[in-house]
């Protein structure tokens, strides 16, 4: 089921959050909720949500994104501490339809990696002939400048 760019009202995580939804929390506070996806990639795959209905994280919410990780990592060293199978830890946020998000409430997966799990990102054929240095350096630049253009601009809000 594809959940297309959604109001509040509509908002599966929405729903969850004000419990009108049912969901296996496994950690909740002022700021975030953390479930238990019910699509895992393995078990212990896990989704940390803010509260505050976003669609995507952008600059104006560097805070909210950043304890979303923050909340993560915490997350990631429960499941290496228990009897998971869990060898590494996979953080995945997808930011638009494009980069594979479905449910247009920003939110962090967080699941448990182990060898041979069926789980990997499939790469064209294009991934496997890398560009030439001043390709990646031109890039660079080009990103290099937009990126203090933006950190500037977040400065001056501050």
């Amino acid at each position: 089921m594809k959940i297309m760019k959604e109001e509040k009202e509509e908002c599966v995580f929405c729903n969850i959050i004000e419990k009108r939804e049912e969901a296996s929390i496994v950690y909740e506070d002022d700021q975030v909720i953390a479930v238990m996806d019910i699509q895992p990639v393995n078990p212990g795959h896990i989704l940390v949500i803010p509260k505050q209905h976003l669609p995507f994280i952008g600059p104006e919410q560097n805070q909210i994104g950043e304890y979303m990780f923050k909340v993560g990592i915490q997350i990631a060293s429960a499941l290496k501490s228990n009897d998971l199978k869990c060898e590494g830890v996979n953080y995945i946020m997808a930011d638009g339809e494009a980069a594979g998000q479905e449910v247009f409430h920003a939110h962090l997966h967080v699941f448990p990696r182990f060898k041979n799990d069926g789980f990997g990102f499939r790469f064209s054929e294009e991934y496997y002939n890398p560009p030439q240095r001043n390709e990646l350096n031109r890039i660079a630049s080009e990103i290099k400048n937009k990126l203090v253009y933006e950190i500037n601009k977040v400065r001056s809000v501050q």
